[in-house]
């Protein structure tokens, strides 16, 4: 069955960066788009970016553009979300997401 396992989340200070992976199984990795999502307390669940199953193409939205980049290695089934001059707006569970499968989320802190 697929899976997604999220992990790279943590505490940061505001200014700070981190890089999110995505391992991901059971489905034929590069012939799936995969997105990023996230969710802060009290908020929808909101898309944070996407990349084509090549990963020629890349989407983000507007909150998070020119600081977020998503990158994708097909040899390791792996997608990443590199996350620069993070805000505490940033604060959220952060998904990974293919079709109609979620992984479990990793928690992404923004604080001082």
């Amino acid at each position: 069955q697929v899976q997604l396992v999220e992990s790279g989340g943590g505490l940061v200070q505001p200014g700070g960066s981190l890089r999110l992976s995505c391992a991901a199984s059971g489905f034929t990795f590069s012939s799936y788009v995969m997105t990023w999502y996230r969710q802060a307390p009290g908020k929808e669940r909101e898309l944070v970016a996407s990349i084509s199953r090549t990963g020629g193409t890349a989407n983000y939205a507007d909150s998070v553009k020119g600081r977020f980049t998503i990158s994708r290695d097909n040899a390791k089934n792996t997608v990443y979300l590199q996350m620069n001059s993070l805000k505490p707006e940033d604060t959220a569970v952060y998904y990974c997401k293919t079709g109609s499968d979620w992984g479990q989320g990793t928690q992404v802190t923004v604080s001082s």
